[in-house]
């Protein structure tokens, strides 16, 4: 059987980032250090930072002292400023790209849009994003039936969650051109993203047998196995080697394999 690699896959520029400034942070030793939520959408990167001391919490009331870092998927302003206010070291890890959605979102809100964050609602960067876009901003998620239902305004901006599939936005921008009078449009989703999402269909479209490395709760990595599977390929989602079946390659002679921007 041949093997094949999706020609971009694993860490993102942003992902090596944050873990780049996590262990730069626990190397440098200045009392506890901890995550605001998991840094990055993999549990065998978590737990390597972990047996480095630096351990993800769930609130800011967990901690009382020391350094919390900003997870990749940034957070809402009122966590900054809960974490200053108590005199803890906030060292801000969030990916730029998700940063520049942040500011793209404070600043559709500041000129009166109705913000529309188009992605998973229950999603750490979406919550980050919708914190920074003012009281009336919502979240739609392209599953939503009628995601009309949620629009108060005609005057309406849009930004999308950086690792969303395109068409996915563009179905919702389509929903949204049918009852906006002004309509403004930032394409947020990043370009790593992007790339993996290509290099992925295309590499799917000529195997036999697709296999999805990364953690079971990142957003990107489980868009790239929803992408494989919608060309009709047999895809399996894995975070470790064990969960291999040698079942699975009988009868394939091309393996195709690619991983998540949170993937090592």
């Amino acid at each position: 059987m041949k093997v094949f690699l999706a020609e971009y896959s694993g860490f993102c520029f942003g992902v090596k980032r944050a873990i780049k400034i996590a262990f730069q942070t626990a190397k440098r030793g200045h009392g506890p250090v901890y995550t605001y939520g998991s840094l990055i959408h993999n549990p065998q990167a978590v737990q390597e930072l972990e047996k480095k001391g630096v351990k993800p919490i769930r609130s800011l009331s967990d901690i009382h002292k020391g350094t919390v870092i900003i997870r990749s998927h940034g957070v809402p302003p009122k966590i900054m400023s809960e974490a200053k206010s108590r005199g803890i070291t906030v060292v801000d890890a969030t990916c730029p790209f998700v940063r520049k959605a942040q500011e793209l979102a404070f600043s559709l809100g500041s000129q009166g849009y109705q913000v529309v964050v188009v992605g998973e609602a229950d999603h750490p960067e979406v919550k980050g994003i919708l914190g920074h876009a003012g009281d009336r901003a919502v979240v739609l998620d392209y599953r939503d039936n009628d995601p009309r239902l949620r629009i108060t305004s005609r005057k309406i901006g849009v930004i999308a969650q950086t690792t969303l599939l395109l068409d996915k936005f563009q179905s919702v921008i389509s929903t949204l051109l049918e009852i906006a009078t002004e309509l403004k449009i930032y394409n947020t989703i990043c370009s790593a993203t992007t790339l993996r999402q290509e290099s992925t269909l295309n590499l799917a479209e000529e195997v036999d047998l697709m296999i999805v490395l990364g953690g079971k709760n990142s957003a990107n990595t489980s868009r790239l196995a929803e992408l494989c599977r919608s060309v009709g390929k047999r895809t399996y989602h894995i975070e470790t080697p064990k969960e291999l079946d040698p079942a699975w390659f009988r009868n394939s002679h091309k393996l195709g394999i690619t991983a998540g921007a949170s993937t090592p």
